[in-house]
C-alpha cells in the first residue's frame, strides 16, 4: 500500500493511449456489472504487469467495428491500455477479491483516451483493480500514472521492417525507455505470429524486473508481424 501511495503523490495530468486526435464522448451509456469469468483468489500482491494491447489487431479480429476502439470516430488508436494487473509471489494471480463498489460513468469516461472501451475498464477494475485498492478511482489513477510514465515505440512503423523478430520490437521498446531491459519486457503474440500485447513487468514497489516465463513471451529469435491498421 506504501507503493501506491507513493504513486498517487504524483502531479495529475490526462492520460492518453498511444492515440490519434483521441476526443473523449460527452457521455457514457450506463454502466454494467461485470461476472466473474473465473475462480475469487484473494492473495498477497508480489509485483504486477501493465498490459498494452496493439489496438489494430484487436480491431482486426476481434473488436466491434461500431466501438469507440475501433470506429475511428474518437481518433485511431495504437497501443492502448488493457489493464494493470496484480501478480502473486508464485502460482495464479489475485483476482476478483471484491464484488464492488462500480466505478462512476465519469470516472470511466475520463480514461476512455486511455482505455477506450467502458466495458473493458469496468472489467479491469473489478477482476483485477479489486485485489489491489479499495476505490476504482485509486486504480485508475495508478494504471494512468504508469502508462504516463512509459514511451511507446512506433510499432506501426516498425511493421514495415523485413525479417522483423520479437526481439526487434524488444529493443524498440528499451531504446524510447532506457531504464528497462530487454528481460523486463513481455511480448504476447497470436498462434500465427501477429502481435497481440507489450506486458510489462514490476515488482510490489512498481520498479521494472524480469519477466516470468510466461509474461516473457516468444524468444527475440522468433519471427513477427504487426497490424498496421492505423
Amino acid at each position: 500500500m506504501r507503493a501506491l501511495a507513493a504513486l498517487l503523490l504524483a502531479l495529475p495530468s490526462p492520460a492518453f493511449a498511444q492515440a490519434y486526435q483521441c476526443s473523449l464522448p460527452r457521455s457514457i451509456g450506463p454502466l454494467r456489472p461485470v461476472a466473474p469469468d473465473g475462480p475469487v483468489r484473494k492473495l498477497a500482491v508480489a509485483g504486477y504487469t501493465l498490459a498494452a494491447s496493439w489496438s489494430p489487431d484487436y480491431c482486426k479480429t476481434r473488436g466491434q467495428p461500431q466501438s469507440m476502439q475501433c470506429s475511428h470516430r474518437n481518433g485511431r488508436f495504437g497501443f492502448i491500455l488493457h489493464g494493470l494487473w496484480p501478480e502473486a509471489r508464485r502460482g495464479p494471480a489475485p483476482q476478483w477479491c471484491a464484488s464492488g463498489p462500480m466505478p462512476s460513468p465519469e470516472v470511466v469516461r475520463r480514461n476512455l483516451c486511455m482505455t477506450p472501451s467502458p466495458e473493458l475498464l469496468v472489467h479491469e477494475w473489478t477482476k483485477h483493480g479489486t485485489c489491489m485498492t479499495k476505490r476504482p478511482q485509486t486504480y485508475f489513477k495508478v494504471s494512468a500514472i504508469l502508462w504516463r510514465s512509459i514511451r511507446w515505440p512506433d510499432a506501426d512503423r516498425l511493421s514495415r521492417k523485413e525479417d522483423l523478430t520479437v526481439g526487434d520490437l524488444r529493443e524498440a521498446f528499451v531504446v524510447r525507455n532506457p531504464a528497462w531491459k530487454p528481460e523486463y519486457v513481455g511480448i504476447q503474440v497470436s498462434r500465427t505470429g501477429w502481435l497481440r500485447e507489450i506486458r510489462l513487468c514490476y515488482d510490489k514497489d512498481f520498479m521494472p524486473r524480469a519477466c516470468s516465463k510466461w509474461q516473457h513471451g516468444p524468444s527475440d529469435a522468433a519471427s513477427l508481424k504487426i497490424w498496421r491498421g492505423l
